[in-house]
Formats: C-alpha cells, sequence, structure tokens
C-alpha cells in the first residue's frame, strides 16, 4: 500500500485565493491532495480575511505577515514564520511556490522533510526590479535550486534553462486552467464593448509585458478596432495613460479581478493580445485560450511552449501592426481555437497535475 504523505505548501498567501497565480494554483490542488488521502497544510498569511482553520479538507496554518506594513520586506518576515512553523507538523514533502522571499531561509528549512521548489519564472530578468534587486534575485534563484531535493519548471522553456544551469533534478509540471462553462454578453455593457468590436490586452503594467508596442501598433494600424487594456495602477500605469490619454482607439481599464466577468470580455474580443516576454506559464495565456479567444502572443519560447500553433506571434510593431490589419477569421481560425481547448483538457487540467505533483513527492522519498 503506497503511503499517505504530509504535505505543506510554503509561499502563497494562502487559501481560499485573495491574491493572485500561486494562490489560485494551491486552491486547486490542494483539496485534490486531500481527496487522495494526504494530510495537506497550507501556510497562510494574517491578512487573509478567510480565518477558518480548515478549507475544504485542507489545513490551514495561519503566520504573522507584516506586509501591509513594511511592504515587499514583509514577505521575508512572513516566509521565515512559514517554515519556523512548519518544523512542528512533521511534513514528508514541503512545496515552495517561488522563491525570492522564501529561499533566504533555507538554512531554516525542515531537515526532516523533503524539499521541492516550484521556480516559476527567472524573476531576476524583470525589468521593473532595480540592478540590486536582479542581483539578489539571481542569488535567490541559486539557494532555491540547490538546497531543494527537486525543482519544478512549469514551461518547456523554464525547464530547458533549469538542466542548462543547475544540477538539481527538475520536472516539468504545468500550470492548469478550468475551461469556462459558458459566456455572457451582458458584461461588456460595463465597458461600452460591443462582441468582437475590440482588440484585448490583459497584463501586469510593466515593460516586458510589451504594452506600450501593443499601443504603438493599434495606433499606426489603419483598423477602426479599439485596443481595450486591463491592468493594476502603477507608475509604469500613469505614465502611459498620461502619454496615450488623447487616443481614442486606447482604452486604459483599471484591473478586474472577477473571473467570470473577464473571461467573457475576453471570450467576445477580436484579438486577444498576450506580451508577456518574461517567465514560464503565465496563467493569463492559459485563461484566454480556455476563454476561446484569437490570441497574438510575443514570440519567445515561453508562450511558444504553450500556444503552439494555436495562435500567432509577434516580435516587432510592425508584426503586430499586420495582424491588426487583417480580417480575425483570415488570422487565426476556428480549427486552431478548437485545438487551444482540446489542449487544455488534456494537458493542462488540474486533475493530472495533482497526480504529477503526488508523483513529484514520490520520486524523492
Amino acid at each position: 500500500m503506497t503511503k499517505k504523505l504530509s504535505i505543506g505548501f510554503i509561499g502563497t498567501r494562502g487559501i481560499p485565493n485573495e491574491y493572485g497565480g500561486y494562490e489560485s494554483a494551491i486552491q486547486e490542488l490542494a483539496p485534490r491532495l486531500v481527496r487522495k488521502g494526504h494530510k495537506v497544510v497550507v501556510y497562510s498569511s494574517s491578512l487573509q480575511t478567510y480565518k477558518e482553520n480548515t478549507w475544504h479538507g485542507v489545513d490551514l496554518d495561519y503566520n504573522y505577515d507584516p506586509e501591509d506594513k513594511l511592504g515587499s520586506f514583509g514577505q521575508f518576515v512572513y516566509d521565515f514564520k512559514c517554515n519556523i512553523s512548519a518544523k512542528q507538523h512533521k511534513h514528508d514533502v514541503i512545496f515552495h511556490m517561488g522563491y525570492t522571499s522564501d529561499s533566504i531561509w533555507h538554512w531554516l528549512w525542515d531537515r526532516n522533510a523533503m524539499h521541492i521548489t516550484n521556480m516559476d519564472g527567472m524573476e531576476w530578468m524583470r525589468s521593473k526590479y532595480s540592478l540590486k534587486v536582479q542581483k539578489f534575485l539571481k542569488k535567490a534563484e541559486k539557494w532555491a535550486a540547490n538546497k531543494s531535493k527537486l525543482l519544478i519548471a512549469d514551461s518547456t522553456g523554464i525547464m530547458n534553462y533549469l538542466t542548462d544551469n543547475y544540477s538539481t533534478p527538475a520536472v516539468h509540471i504545468a500550470y492548469g486552467v478550468e475551461i469556462p462553462g459558458s459566456f455572457d454578453k451582458k458584461y461588456l455593457s460595463d465597458y461600452n464593448l460591443e462582441p468582437g468590436g475590440y482588440d484585448l490586452l490583459i497584463a501586469r503594467m510593466v515593460p516586458e509585458n510589451n504594452i506600450e508596442m501593443a499601443i504603438k501598433a493599434k495606433i499606426i494600424s489603419l483598423d477602426d478596432f479599439p485596443l481595450v487594456i486591463f491592468g493594476n495602477s502603477n507608475d509604469y500605469c500613469s505614465m502611459l495613460r498620461k502619454q496615450y490619454h488623447s487616443e481614442k482607439r486606447i482604452r486604459f481599464m483599471d484591473a478586474n479581478y472577477n473571473k467570470i466577468a473577464l473571461d467573457s470580455v475576453r471570450h467576445f474580443s477580436r484579438y486577444y493580445i498576450h506580451g508577456h516576454s518574461v517567465g514560464g506559464t503565465n496563467p493569463s495565456l492559459l485563461e484566454a485560450m480556455a476563454a476561446g479567444c484569437r490570441v497574438i502572443a510575443h514570440n519567445n519560447e515561453f508562450n511558444s511552449g504553450v500556444l503552439g500553433s494555436g495562435g500567432e506571434y509577434f516580435s516587432t510593431i510592425e508584426n503586430l501592426i499586420e495582424i491588426f490589419n487583417q480580417d480575425s477569421f483570415t488570422a487565426i481560425k476556428q480549427s486552431q481555437i478548437e485545438m487551444n481547448i482540446s489542449l487544455l483538457k488534456k494537458v493542462y487540467n488540474w486533475e493530472r497535475i495533482s497526480n504529477e505533483y503526488v508523483e513529484a513527492a514520490y520520486s524523492i522519498l
């Protein structure tokens, strides 16, 4: 009989998801692991509004999180608290979801547990960080890679990078996505949009997501479709809003975390522009594919490793202009959209991924 495991997840704010990508993933993974008979603890932030001790059979261990007072430095304090608390649970395996504020504490990791790190993207490449921070993140990546028993790469691009740079064994386990059951045009009225009458970009407002390239291409293009941009408010966003506020075809929208509404806005767009150029499998690309979008993605190994031949690619403003000026049914065919949905169901489904996490854990015990 296969041993049932005690599993811990460190590196998220906790579940249910009130924050972002890793929280969304653990919200899907942890209950599935419980249903397979394993004991699962998700280390959670004291800032979570959900305060119960369990969620769908998953134990929640709350730890002090001063991020609201200290900003990003508070994440280091929070991860310190989580790693200290984890020693009390006598886990067989601890999954570390990311390394940016966790791997600095590798010398405090529970020596009686096996440690697996999901390496996320190459954070040190992000232009939003200063050279000093980039240098630290590169070192943090090295700590995580060298101190873990096994590494998880969520894209083939990250897998290639890890195997080329580190001797620690690595396994490719994709991120997952749910296929929406339906879409509703009523959500378009909130933004004065018409089905098929706009191009869409949803992203964190940072330069490496090529938002300004998309804006410039739209301005130069000959089509009449507005480019609708959903993103978080920050200095870069303010700069773009100020610089392009007079362009009638450029519409900035505040970030919207209502997934049901966003899936409908995605689905009824003419084109969905995915400009991300750094990192692994980005959840927003999977969500666009799941919503049946005609995806135009930045041409890099991270995006092509997921989208394959299911969309179009751009590297330059000229590439984007050419696609913007095409009829959408000519540029990206319905058969490509159907192929994307089939791929997501086969490869990027959470049940399969939960099995792969268990297999990863057993492989190092």
